[in-house]
């Protein structure tokens, strides 16, 4: 199937205004989004923290993270976003994607809604907590 992209706005969360578009590559595998500090820079995202990462050869490396705003086919979220160096690609991470309600359809390789799950609690004529509010 190949690699899935997307189209990204990625957005400064106090200054919406601050924007760009920016073509990320879907990555189940990576639990954040990660754009080019370049990039987020530009934007005037500042870090919020640092976050330790495995690479494919097993080393851990050290990136920081902030936070931004993030629309794709017309889904907004705000999402934990690592501020990339220019070895690592730019990812739109599973995180970012579940936030959004978007998934990876394997078929046609694009992104499709995401099911949705609530749980919900019923109350039942013998729950106590229920039947106490009565008296």
């Amino acid at each position: 199937m190949g690699y899935v992209k997307v189209k990204a706005q990625v957005r400064n969360v106090y200054d919406p205004k601050l924007q760009t578009g920016l073509e990320l590559i879907v990555d189940n595998g990576a639990a954040y989004t990660i754009i080019n500090r370049r990039h987020l820079e530009t934007l005037k995202i500042k870090p919020k923290g640092k976050r330790q990462f495995k690479i494919a050869d097993g080393k851990t490396i050290l990136r920081e993270v902030g936070i931004t705003q993030i629309e794709i086919d017309k889904e907004i979220t705000h999402s934990i976003t690592v501020f990339g160096e220019p070895e690592d690609a730019q990812v739109l991470g599973v995180t970012t994607l579940e936030e959004l309600g978007l998934q990876v359809d394997p078929v046609n390789g694009k992104l499709k809604p995401l099911e949705l799950l609530l749980v919900q609690h019923r109350h039942s004529a013998k729950d106590p907590a229920k039947n106490a509010s009565r008296t």
